[in-house]
């Protein structure tokens, strides 16, 4: 028995490594290449669009705010928010006081500079997402890199493999994670017992999930904007009681963004991987997960989808990561303190506007990281769909969701965490080599949408046809 034992714990010991060392060369350094080569080639064939068309996403997503759903589709600004509901989620607290507690406040200019590159693989991805969209037998669009891949590439095999890895990753063990932080977020805040808030959290994420997407969209739709503009709102304040130091601090992210001198030590490599990392894994550009919300909008030209969802890249990393940053920095918290991830975020609020900052970093989290737990559901339940049109799979589907979330809000298992770390760079591996050799066709069909603006059309109409090259296209026609 005790040889079983021993056994076993070498074969879990060899199984962490092997984990470890995947997350290190492929989920790092691998990934990461091919994200900044993607998002560079993507900003010159595009013209640089995540900046000479940014006026024309904030007038998008304002056409799109309060247009109501119908027939089962889902509006512009409620894909939006779905995406973001996924996007903005316990990284955006917890990450970004990691990566300045690890890398050092230069990490915050680098996080920028990604996020400001990452636009235009957003764009990319989410306007092919639009162009191969599908309709279900309810009347919602539905599609994403598992459809685009099938039906551009012609290659079914490797789009299931991606409905498989993103299905595991963010609709089961992601969704864990959430529940986990939300859990012990209210233990420390409020000494909450795990249990009850893991039946609490689990019983309300059934009644929005078991009501299909159109309540995932609502639902999003209130969320998403109140807690942006609150959890904005008090950063402005500590801001505001800090109005003095802002011009030192913002020297201080640039100056020692290049900080040349520390790369001998390997301290400039810690704070640009920091920086690339919170960036590129905050606002998910080109991993293929918000495509999966972007095309179940209801829109004109699928150009004005993926305007919409490059805005999400900056809403998430240049403004909501921002926040945490200067709340941290402004603190100086940080540079005397072991505290890292949530507590460091809770410590340099509460140092500011004092103990109700760590009422409200555990609000903050409960709702962050519930909007997070039903877009993350959502990209499971389009893939399923992709999978098997079957309704058993979907319900079952849904009851695991369910389950994963009470043994989330109970258990913290690192092998877990790290295998589902490693699944997600596989699957965004695969969607950036589709949108790589796809990419072509969200390029025409930004220049259609320009053409058509030029000529004086106010809302640009697109046809399938309109594309040299395009096939294999359901709607559109």
């Amino acid at each position: 028995m005790e040889k079983l034992q021993l056994i076993g714990e070498r074969m879990l010991a060899f199984l962490s490594d092997l984990i470890s060392f995947g997350n290190t060369y492929i989920g790092t350094y691998l990934l990461i290449i091919l994200l900044l080569i993607a998002g560079f080639y993507f900003t010159f064939k595009t013209q640089f669009v995540q900046f000479r068309m940014i006026k024309e996403m904030i007038k998008l997503l304002g056409d799109g705010v309060g247009k109501s759903s119908k027939d089962g589709k889902v509006s512009s600004f409620q894909a939006f928010c779905i995406s973001t509901a996924s996007r903005v989620g316990t990284g955006n607290i917890a990450g970004v006081a990691l990566a300045i507690a690890v890398g050092g406040p230069g990490s915050v200019f680098w996080m920028w500079i990604i996020a400001l590159i990452g636009g235009a693989s957003s764009f990319v991805e989410s306007t092919l997402a639009q162009i191969y969209k599908v309709k279900d037998a309810s009347g919602a669009y539905r599609g994403g890199p598992a459809y685009y891949i099938e039906k551009g590439l012609n290659k079914r095999w490797l789009g299931l493999l991606f409905s498989i890895l993103i299905t595991i990753t963010f609709g089961f063990v992601f969704n864990a994670v959430q529940a986990n932080t939300i859990t012990e977020a209210f233990q420390t805040a409020f000494g909450m017992d795990k249990l009850f808030m893991g039946i609490i959290l689990a019983i309300v994420t059934a009644a929005v999930i078991f009501g299909g997407v159109q309540r995932i969209a609502k639902v999003s739709e209130i969320i998403v904007p109140v807690l942006a503009v609150a959890y904005v709102l008090v950063a402005l304040l500590v801001i505001a009681l800090n109005i003095t130091k802002i011009p030192a601090m913002i020297s201080l992210i640039v100056s020692n963004a290049f900080d040349f001198s520390s790369f001998a030590s390997g301290a400039f490599g810690v704070m640009f991987i920091q920086g690339v990392k919170r960036g590129l894994f905050s606002n998910e550009a080109g991993m293929g997960s918000a495509p999966n919300a972007a095309a179940t909008a209801e829109v004109n030209h699928p150009v004005q989808q993926g305007l919409i969802q490059t805005l999400g890249v900056f809403t998430d990393t240049i403004l909501i990561c921002s926040c945490t940053a200067f709340v941290i920095l402004l603190s100086g918290i940080y540079a005397d303190s072991d505290l890292t991830g949530i507590q460091l975020t809770q410590a340099a609020l509460t140092s500011q506007i004092g103990v109700i900052g760590n009422y409200f970093v555990a609000f903050c989290i409960l709702l962050f990281a519930f909007s997070s737990i039903i877009g993350n559901y959502y990209y499971g339940e389009s893939n399923i769909e992709f999978m098997s049109a079957k309704k058993f799979w979907l319900v079952a589907y849904r009851i695991i969701v369910v389950g994963m979330i009470i043994f989330g809000s109970l258990t913290k298992v690192a092998i877990v965490w790290d295998l589902a770390d490693l699944f997600m760079s596989f699957m965004a591996i695969v969607n950036l080599i589709a949108i790589l050799l796809l990419g072509k066709f969200a390029f025409k069909a930004l220049k259609n949408y320009t053409d058509q603006k030029k000529q004086g059309v106010k809302n640009p109409i697109f046809k399938a046809s309109d594309i040299e090259g395009l096939t294999n296209v359901d709607e559109w026609k």
